[in-house]
């Protein structure tokens, strides 16, 4: 079945940039709609942003718009989170999660219910 290993959290200074990374195993992502989450202390779960499964449709958190880029490379397998001037309320765990669709512009934010598999969780910390 589907694994999904992120990389590339860590400590950041504020308006710094870093870039997320989730790499699937065993199974192509070339069918899975994908997103972006993220968890602060004491918060609830909310979404930063999705990409169909054709990378043609995505979305955004207003939180993050222009700031936050969202894209995949189908040959490497894998679904990037670019990060860009970053500031302390960016500090979260985040993860990434998938869920298997025949629709190639699905793309889902609102309801993390939907998606099936889930990263391990990165953590970004944004502090001077």
């Amino acid at each position: 079945q589907l694994q999904l290993v992120e990389s590339g959290g860590g400590l950041v200074q504020p308006g710094g940039s870093l870039r997320l990374s989730c790499t699937a195993s065993a199974v192509t992502l070339d069918y899975y709609a994908m997103g972006w989450f993220r968890q602060a202390p004491g918060k609830e779960r909310e979404g930063v942003s999705c990409i169909s499964s054709s990378g043609g449709n995505t979305n955004y958190a207003d939180s993050v718009k222009g700031r936050f880029i969202i894209f995949r490379d189908y040959a490497n397998n894998t679904v990037y989170l670019q990060m860009n001037s970053l500031s302390p309320s960016d500090t979260a765990v985040y993860y990434c999660a998938g869920f298997y669709t025949t629709d190639e512009a699905t793309c889902v934010m609102a309801n993390f219910d939907e998606y099936d598999f889930w990263g391990q969780g990165a953590q970004v910390t944004v502090s001077s």
